[in-house]
């Protein structure tokens, strides 16, 4: 039962029409960014990025190297989206696009991370098997059917995505509507702040978001409720669009929903031309890359958001294991840093300028997260290195979490430019504290 629900051959309109709205939506995000000042910001004006700890080596190509960059990931993503070179395309993309989510963490989004994650999936299917230029000039690869399991993998990506973010907003900040207060003001239009100050709104806002993480994922698969759950998931993301921008996420969100109705009634809707597809119960095609792909990818899926647990204290506040984990728009952290830089020679005493080195962006990024605070202080003491001084860096950082009281985040007596980051487990010197407020000694 379960092997035939796997490899049973559906209609391929879904994946069809999402290879088309995928590259569409990556051809807009990378002219966006392009275009918009993006990649001058994050690339081009620092002298040198966040990179993700451990790959510190890339960093963004010299002079205008960037925009050649981005040129190559608009051309692939044309390429996605008329199906031309297609496996080439998607793989291309899959690579640069992970290029500058590695590259830099100044401006961190959770949908680049699922962009790279959709990228990977569709690298392994046929989505060019049809309404592609690729089938046009190589007929052998057209086809009008898949696997079922080619759709499946969609549905599971995304369930993942909506159950962890959901899960993530069970904490008092969310509950008492905190985070969703302070988010409304922030971004709410002149005449309606008024409007979203009051208490029942705000509170409304953070429960309706968290059901709709937990529930919409059930009801798209229900058939009686699909069509509920669909003006629901338009409403939810154009408000989201509307008053946080957040890039292409709430129309990727939004195309996925393809692999949730039926594929005939998506190659009605879309694809009229395409002939009714002959479907064969028998085969066992991916088997392969279902078991030595698919199945350790999905394992590390659902690892990855609840790593956190296992270590020590307190990742709202410590932020260890926050990334890779969809805890998407959960919380507003503010913080300010000053570094000291001790002479061990001569035991001078100077607090860093950091323009010196960072960009006003990189500077405000940086200041409330233990591990750009932990790099900062590496890339001081390397600057006094290649001028042959020995010196030792502390930070004195301060942080509130959703406009909370502001405490010390990091042991002011640690010097950050000569302790390990510690991937995996809890950096000693990010400070802990009690539910009453009390640091953990």
């Amino acid at each position: 039962m379960v092997r035939q629900f796997i490899y049973k051959q559906i209609d391929n309109s879904q994946l069809v029409v999402f290879r088309i709205l995928f590259g569409a939506l990556l051809l807009w995000q990378v002219l966006d960014y392009a275009l918009s000042g993006w990649v001058k910001n994050n690339f081009i004006k620092p002298s040198f990025t966040f990179s993700h700890i451990g790959i510190e080596w890339l960093q963004p190509l010299p002079g205008n190297g960037m925009y050649y960059y981005f040129a190559l990931m608009e051309v692939s993503a044309l390429l996605i989206l008329i199906g031309l070179q297609y496996r080439m395309s998607i793989i291309v993309f899959t690579i640069l696009w992970s290029g500058i989510y590695f590259m830099q963490k100044t401006t961190y989004n959770n949908h680049h991370y699922l962009i790279i994650l959709i990228c990977f999936l569709m690298c392994l299917l046929p989505a060019n098997a049809y309404a592609s230029i690729d089938s046009r000039i190589n007929p052998k690869i057209k086809s009008f059917t898949m696997p079922s399991w080619c759709s499946w993998i969609m549905v599971l990506q995304i369930a993942i995505v909506y159950f962890y973010a959901s899960v993530a907003k069970l904490y008092s900040g969310w509950m008492d509507g905190s985070f969703t207060k302070g988010m409304l003001a922030r971004h709410a239009p002149d005449f309606l702040k008024d409007f979203y100050a009051q208490e029942w709104f705000y509170l409304f806002i953070a429960y309706a978001g968290l059901a709709f993480d937990f529930l919409v994922i059930p009801l798209l698969l229900w058939k009686k409720t699909r069509n509920l759950a669909l003006v629901a998931s338009i409403l939810f993301h154009i408000f989201n669009k509307a008053h946080l921008g957040i890039g292409i996420f709430p129309f990727l969100a939004l195309s996925l929903i393809v692999f949730f109705y039926p594929p005939e009634t998506i190659r009605k809707l879309f694809l009229w031309r395409k002939p009714e597809a002959i479907v064969n119960e028998d085969g066992t095609e991916g088997k392969k890359v279902i078991q030595w792909i698919l199945v350790p990818y999905f394992v590390l899926q659902l690892l990855l958001p609840i790593r956190h647990y296992a270590i020590k204290g307190d990742v709202l506040w410590t932020e260890e294991g926050h990334r890779l984990s969809w805890r998407m728009m959960l919380r507003s952290r503010k913080g300010t840093t000053k570094f000291k830089v001790v002479n061990n020679q001569t035991k001078e005493v100077k607090f860093y300028k950091l323009k010196k080195i960072l960009t006003k962006k990189q500077i405000k990024g940086m200041q409330s997260k233990p591990d750009m605070i932990w790099q900062t202080a590496q890339k001081i003491r390397e600057k006094y290195a290649r001028i042959g001084k020995d010196v030792s860096v502390y930070a004195d950082s301060k942080v509130s979490i959703n406009h909370g009281e502001a405490r010390r985040l990091i042991n002011p007596d640690v010097d950050l430019g000569r302790v390990k980051w510690n991937y995996f487990w809890h950096n000693d010197w990010i400070l802990l504290y009690d539910k009453n407020g009390n640091l953990i000694h």
